[in-house]
């Protein structure tokens, strides 16, 4: 396996949200044009929490939703079969500022694969991306807007966020290999 270094704890990690939270208030003064989306697996509770963040922000509700990108993976053929989980876009998002999150961005590959996927529900006026941790070694030309912490990780390193509503301690790990 390797060893575990804990980058964040539970404390940073609820710091960072409200940070990336407020920045995105910041950016975006219209609430009412803002929609959540979580990258299956580790976008999703990261989202969830951002929204309710955003919704004491903006002092309403802001749209959340989870997709999936399996499909839309550029390396199909390097996989037995892809894992698949349920997108759920429950709005229209067609004119929306959508904020596409997910747990930490490394080749960039994955939020190639998110864009490609959201086409298939909508043409949003703007998609601004979310993530807790940016390890680098990108692939694509793709940068976060909002960033929890940056990471200068190796290539073979791994970073694991660990989110738990059931009173677990939350943690972001680099897995030095």
């Amino acid at each position: 396996m390797g060893s575990a270094i804990e980058i964040l704890d539970a404390n940073a990690i609820d710091r960072a949200l409200t940070r990336i939270a407020h920045e995105i208030a910041e950016r975006n003064p219209k609430g009412q044009e803002l929609v959540v989306i979580g990258i299956h697996q580790g976008g999703v509770p990261l989202a969830r929490r951002l929204a309710r963040l955003l919704r004491g922000i903006y002092g309403q509700d802001i749209p959340f939703g989870t997709i999936d990108v399996g499909m839309h993976r550029d390396d199909l053929d390097q996989r037995i079969s892809p894992n698949m989980h349920p997108t759920d876009i429950p709005f229209n998002l067609n004119t929306k500022t959508v904020i596409l999150v997910d747990d930490v961005i490394f080749s960039g590959r994955t939020i190639r694969a998110a864009l490609d996927a959201l086409n298939d529900f909508g043409r949003p006026k703007t998609i601004q991306l979310a993530v807790m941790v940016d390890r680098g070694h990108r692939e694509l030309p793709i940068k976060p807007d909002f960033i929890g912490r940056t990471v200068e990780t190796r290539f073979e390193d791994r970073v694991e966020v660990e989110l738990h509503d059931d009173g677990r301690k939350d943690t972001v790990s680099l897995i030095r290999s």
